[in-house]
């Protein structure tokens, strides 16, 4: 896994369990922008998975839209 997808995954789960005034669907589409500018050809996808799985099989606080 290359690092900058590594660190997009730790700061995006981190805004999941912490910012919890920031509906997820955002937190989620922000990652993914910032993957497909500083990661690799396949982070966008990548990064969309994890965070997607995360999402579907967590009860996390806060809203998701």
């Amino acid at each position: 896994m290359p690092p900058v997808d590594r660190n997009i995954l730790r700061l995006a789960v981190y805004e999941f369990l912490f910012e919890t005034d920031v509906p997820k669907l955002v937190i989620l589409d922000e990652a993914i922008e910032l993957a497909k500018d500083f990661g690799t050809e396949q982070s966008g996808r990548f990064v969309n998975g994890v965070l997607d799985g995360i999402l579907k099989s967590h009860k996390l606080p806060g809203s998701l839209t």
